[in-house]
């Protein structure tokens, strides 16, 4: 199956999922906050052959949508045009870049169950968000190769992860299952995976490591 992208997010991290996707032969349609001729040069420019479109027709258009804006702009996409479609959230809250934001700091389940709450029709996947968007590009490795990077999913809906891992996994990475979208507190900042170069078995060792001790490592080491 030909699998359609949406990326929401023109900035530097939703241009370089955009070029992954357009390397890795997905139908790629890119949007920011405004009418799509906004954009248009901006997207012939950086992400040659996505096609610049409105959130709204962007969503509709994909079959999974990526959600790449700024945490705190995150309301400003209207959940009625991801509802019922499998959404990628690749947000991160982290105090130091954020600023305190006490409906995030205060959720015990991670910053996906506050995204969870506003965008409730969606089938909701927390990936992407803990890995860089430069090396996104530049980490992409074929199928079996012994470095080929590792990159969690965490999400409830098993059919949303299970082809939101094969858009993975043709990007370049190996995808790695952590469990329901709660899961998503061990791919956040201040873990041991956030931002780590790890394979599938070593992100499955340090997942389950994760789920046993519920302690994310020091940030200082990212």
């Amino acid at each position: 199956m030909q699998v359609t992208l949406g990326i929401l997010g023109a900035g530097r991290v939703g241009s370089a999922i955009a070029r992954t996707a357009l390397s890795a032969g997905f139908d790629v349609a890119i949007a920011a906050s405004g009418p799509a001729s906004e954009i248009e040069l901006i997207a012939e420019l950086v992400t040659p052959g996505a096609r610049a479109m409105n959130a709204a027709e962007a969503a509709e258009f994909a079959d999974v949508v990526v959600v790449a804006v700024p945490l705190h702009k995150f309301r400003s996409v209207d959940p009625e045009v991801l509802r019922g479609k499998v959404v990628i959230d690749t947000m991160n809250y982290w105090e130091p870049i954020d600023g305190h934001i006490e409906e995030f700091a205060s959720a015990g389940l991670g910053s996906s169950a506050v995204i969870h709450d506003h965008f409730a029709g969606a089938r909701l996947v927390k990936t992407l968000n803990h890995i860089g968007y430069h090396d996104l590009e530049l980490d992409a490795r074929d199928a079996g190769h012994p470095e080929r990077r590792a990159l969690g999913i965490a999400g409830d809906d098993a059919e949303a992860v299970a082809l939101v891992a094969q858009v993975i996994d043709r990007f370049g990475f190996d995808p790695v299952s952590t469990g329901p979208l709660a899961s998503g507190t061990l791919l956040e900042p201040g873990t041991t995976i956030f931002g780590g170069h790890h394979t599938a078995a070593e992100l499955r060792a340090e997942a389950t490591r994760g789920c046993e001790t519920h302690e994310p490592a020091d940030a200082s080491r990212q």
